[in-house]
């Protein structure tokens, strides 16, 4: 007599266990290879096209190896500028003075914006001047600033604000005055505080061209780190490295250092772009 098999049977299990854990791996694999494919390498295709063309320049010695260092000898300096130098200390020298120079230097255009957007009188008094002095040329005011703070931090970080300063403080105002004037006239009707109209109304509206201004201080103020650290030379940084490289006639050094700047600041623009889209993300949901 023979009894039905149950699907509970051990032998059923053993039989399809395997096939089940055969069916996930394909799973696992399929979606890292759509991952893979979904991304965007298209900008990858420039950087990959001049590493090939610096190979082959320097492979078969159509430029001078002591001058144009090949891919190899700047990896292997950045190796050993990793493993054996001082290469974290000028990274995090770098890094810090940079958010500091951006910080401050950030707030203070943020003010000064805010300050003439607001206030007629004081676009009278202070707008023409200030459109004077943002026609100096950055580096024109290193100088003064040695003069007045030394060769040190204090300069570097006066110099990277300096950088900072002028484009927030320019999308700021255009930003407060471009708001449209029916907002304020709707807040109030609504009897909106000067706090709650500044806060519900005016800095939303200009909010857009605010991180504008905030994007490009980041680059600004990280293109002028490396150029206080090369007119104003003293402690760690990356610019100081590279400075000491070129002196050495180490072109190896030099060339890492610029791999290195070049990753950072697009390391930086990134990360404005995406706390820029999270902080305006409420716009595209009321839109």
């Amino acid at each position: 007599m023979s009894y039905p098999i149950l699907e509970t049977d051990p032998a059923i299990i053993r039989d399809e266990v395997p096939a089940t854990q055969h069916e996930a791996r394909p799973g696992v694999l399929q979606r890292g290879l759509r991952f893979l494919w979904q991304r965007d390498w298209r900008g990858f295709v420039l950087p990959l096209l001049v590493l090939a063309l610096w190979w082959g320049v320097t492979h078969f010695k159509l430029a001078n190896t002591e001058v144009l260092a090949p891919p190899g000898a700047v990896l292997i300096e950045g190796l050993h500028q990793v493993f054996n130098g001082g290469f974290f200390w000028d990274l995090t020298a770098s890094i810090s003075r940079d958010l500091a120079g951006f910080t401050i230097g950030g707030l203070a255009g943020f003010a000064l914006g805010t300050l003439l957007g607001t206030s007629r009188l004081a676009e009278l008094l202070v707008a023409p001047s200030f459109n004077a002095v943002k026609q100096i040329a950055l580096f024109a005011w290193i100088p003064m600033i040695s003069v007045w703070f030394g060769m040190g931090e204090p300069a570097k970080v006066v110099f990277i604000s300096l950088a900072a300063f002028y484009p927030v403080a320019i999308n700021t105002f255009e930003g407060i005055r471009s708001v449209n004037r029916d907002y304020a006239e709707v807040a109030r009707v609504y009897g909106f505080s000067r706090l709650q109209l500044w806060r519900r109304v005016i800095l939303p509206a200009a909010s857009p061209q605010i991180f504008t201004g905030l994007h490009l201080a980041l680059i600004y103020a990280w293109l002028a780190t490396i150029g206080a650290e090369y007119f104003l030379k003293s402690g760690y940084g990356v610019g100081n490295s590279m400075i000491d490289g070129r002196e050495h006639f180490n072109m190896g050094s030099v060339l890492f250092g610029l791999v290195v700047v070049g990753s950072i600041g697009a390391a930086l623009n990134q990360l404005a772009v995406r706390l820029e889209h999270r902080a305006l993300k409420w716009r595209n949901r009321s839109a």
